[in-house]
């Protein structure tokens, strides 16, 4: 029997839980979600494809697992889900005090400053995921991407058909910018400090003559900033946070955003 039937058997028929092929079954996809052979979501040409039967099993691994502590050095965490391990076999550098949750798949060449990715999120090769940013549960994150200090990219396992959050190739998310519900960012984007972005919110390209509107998508090289607009309530009339597209991508722009190739390098000490 296939994993995906497996794992849909038990999502139906939390009894299967008990039996040890189910548990072998969510085990298995749980590791290959660790190793990146199967995603959450994955590109599918122009659109992206949601694994809901992975989502499942990821959801499913939780009640399988016991508590246990888990000690590094001085410290002590008491949890269902062990750390992800052997880094520098993985290529990827990790700075204390990162944490990656077994089940999360990072790249060759990603670096981790102090921060954390959560189990089913995958994290593409040369990425910089930055001081206390957050990389979510299940949240799609592309080749050569800056994640700035403190970006909070939001976790979504629940419901399972629900979109991640995704992060497409050489993408530059500022600080403290907040993307959330199934949010997609296209490539090479410049998302400006402070933004937050939700699956249902406004995204306002105001370059033009007439304003063109986006619900939770960032087209490929746009530079967006935090915006407002006025909506009418019973109350009255307020301003309500939106996302303003003001231009697109130039070579200056990748000049202020582009990280420096010797916090990628390994073999160079910064």
């Amino acid at each position: 029997m296939e994993l995906r039937q497996i794992i849909e058997q038990a999502w139906e028929n939390r009894e299967l839980l008990k039996e040890s092929n189910t548990v072998e079954a969510i085990r298995s996809v749980v590791e290959e979600l660790d190793k990146g052979n199967i995603r959450v979501a994955e590109p599918n040409g122009d659109e992206w494809t949601v694994n809901e039967w992975v989502k499942k099993a990821v959801l499913l691994y939780f009640p399988i697992q016991q508590m246990k502590t888990i000690e590094v050095g001085p410290f002590e965490f008491h949890d269902k889900i062990t750390l992800k391990r052997n880094y520098e076999q993985l290529g990827v550098r990790v700075v204390p005090h990162a944490v990656a949750r077994y089940g999360s798949f990072l790249a060759k060449g990603v670096v981790m400053m102090p921060s954390y990715v959560n189990i089913g999120a995958y994290v593409d090769s040369g990425t910089m995921v930055d001081t206390w940013a957050t990389v979510g549960s299940c949240a799609q994150v592309g080749k050569n991407v800056h994640l700035s200090g403190g970006v909070g990219l939001g976790g979504v396992l629940e419901p399972v058909q629900a979109a991640p959050v995704i992060i497409e190739d050489g993408a530059f998310i500022g600080s403290r910018s907040i993307l959330v519900e199934g949010c997609r960012v296209g490539r090479e984007a410049v998302i400006g400090a402070g933004v937050t972005i939700t699956g249902s919110s406004k995204i306002i390209d105001v370059t033009g003559s007439e304003p063109k509107e986006y619900k939770g998508y960032v087209p490929p090289r746009s530079v967006v900033i935090p915006g407002s607009y006025t909506k009418k309530f019973p109350a009255g009339e307020f301003q309500v946070p939106c996302a303003l597209i003001i231009g697109q991508r130039k070579e200056s722009t990748d000049l202020k955003t582009s990280l420096n190739d010797v916090l990628r390098d390994h073999a160079v000490a910064v």
